[in-house]
C-alpha cells in the first residue's frame, strides 16, 4: 500500500471564514471546521452512541449489499471519497473490489487525522493504493479525476449523510460540480439519512452523555486554538431543533448572556445579545422521490437503492448521465 497527502489548507481560509460567518445578521459558522483532531475523536465517539442510529444503519446497508453494490461498478476502477473519516465504512466495498485487481483509493478530507486513520484501518487491504487528499471536497475530487488512467471507471464514495448538511437547493448544485468532474456512465454512491420521527432525529443530536454538545462547542474552542479567540464555552449552549419548513434537524450554539468575543487572528470583535445563536450545521431528512429529483437535478440517474428499514437511510447507486 502506497499512501501521501497534499498540503494543508492555509489557516488565513479559516479565519476568513470564520470573519465572514460571525458578522453576517444570522451568525453561522462552516460545519466542515468541526473536524480537527479532537472534533473528529469525539465524531467518532458520537457514532457509537445509542442514539445516532445513522452510522449503524450506513453500515449495514453496505455490509448486507456489498456484493450487489460492487457487482454494478465495471473495472479497473480508481475510487474516491468525499470525506473518509476512519475509513472503517468502505473497506467492505474496497476489499470486495480489490479481489477482481488492483484498487486506487483517493480519500479527501480537510481534516489530517481522520486521513492517518483511514490509512490505518484499511492498511491490511492487498493490492490497494492509498493516496490521501487533504483539500476540499470538489478541488480534490478534481484533482483526482485529472490524473485517471485512460479506461479507468470512476467511482465517488459520498456516505453517510454529509449532503444532507447542504441548504436546499445547494445539495443539488454541489452534485452538479461533482457530475463535472466525471465522465458519462461514472458512478457515485450517495448515503442519505431519511425521514423519520421527529423525537428521534431530535434524539441523535441531542445524546444523553452530552458527546454531541461537546462536538458542537468544540468549534468555538477549536477558533480559540488556532485563531487567538476569547469565546469562553462556559457562555454557549449546544442547540439541536427541528425545522418543519425544510425537514431538516438544525445545530446552533446558543449564547447564555449578552457578551464581546474576541478573534484575533481574524480581526474580529463580536457582540452576542443573551439568546443569539451561532447555526453550526444543518442535517437535512429526505424522502425516496426527493432523492431521486435530486439525481435528475445534478445530471444523474439512479441506477440501485438500498434502504436500511430499522432507521430509515438510504444508499443509492448514482450513474452519471
Amino acid at each position: 500500500m502506497a499512501a501521501t497527502a497534499t498540503a494543508i489548507a492555509p489557516l488565513e481560509q479559516f479565519a476568513a471564514d470564520v470573519r465572514s460567518g460571525l458578522t453576517r445578521p444570522r451568525k453561522e459558522l462552516p460545519s466542515k471546521y468541526f473536524y480537527d483532531a479532537l472534533g473528529s475523536a469525539l465524531f467518532e465517539a458520537i457514532c457509537l452512541l445509542p442514539e445516532y442510529g445513522l452510522t449503524r444503519a450506513d453500515e449495514r446497508v453496505l455490509s448486507r449489499n456489498t456484493k450487489e453494490i460492487v457487482s454494478r461498478i465495471p473495472h479497473p476502477v480508481l475510487v474516491s471519497e468525499l470525506g473518509s473519516g476512519s475509513g472503517r465504512k468502505t473497506r467492505q466495498i474496497l476489499g470486495a473490489l480489490c479481489k477482481r485487481g488492483p484498487v486506487s483509493y483517493y480519500p479527501i478530507e480537510i481534516s489530517p487525522k481522520a486521513l492517518a486513520s483511514c490509512a490505518a484501518e484499511l492498511d491490511d487491504i492487498d493490492c490497494l493504493s492509498i493516496v490521501g487528499i487533504e483539500r476540499e471536497y470538489l478541488d480534490g475530487l478534481h484533482s483526482v479525476a485529472a490524473a485517471r488512467p485512460a479506461g479507468a471507471h470512476m467511482l465517488v464514495l459520498f456516505l453517510g449523510s454529509t449532503i444532507g448538511n447542504f441548504d436546499t437547493g445547494a445539495d443539488a448544485k454541489f452534485l452538479q460540480e461533482v457530475r463535472g468532474a466525471l465522465q458519462p456512465g461514472d458512478s457515485l454512491l450517495l448515503g442519505t439519512d431519511l425521514a423519520k420521527r421527529v423525537d428521534l432525529m431530535l434524539d441523535a443530536y441531542n445524546d444523553s452523555l452530552g458527546v454531541t454538545a461537546a462536538f458542537n462547542l468544540n468549534l468555538l474552542a477549536r477558533i480559540n486554538r488556532e485563531l487567538d479567540g476569547d469565546f469562553d464555552l462556559r457562555h454557549f449552549q449546544h442547540l439541536a431543533r427541528f425545522n418543519d419548513t425544510t425537514s431538516s434537524i438544525e445545530m446552533h450554539l446558543v449564547s447564555k448572556r449578552r457578551q464581546v468575543v474576541n478573534v484575533r487572528h481574524s480581526g474580529l470583535v463580536t457582540l452576542f445579545e443573551e439568546g443569539e445563536t451561532i447555526w453550526t450545521e444543518t442535517c437535512h431528512k429526505y424522502t425516496r422521490p426527493e432523492i431521486a429529483r435530486l439525481a435528475t437535478a445534478s445530471g444523474f440517474r439512479v441506477a440501485a437503492q438500498w434502504v436500511d428499514e430499522a432507521w430509515p437511510f438510504a444508499e443509492s447507486l448514482f450513474v452519471a448521465e
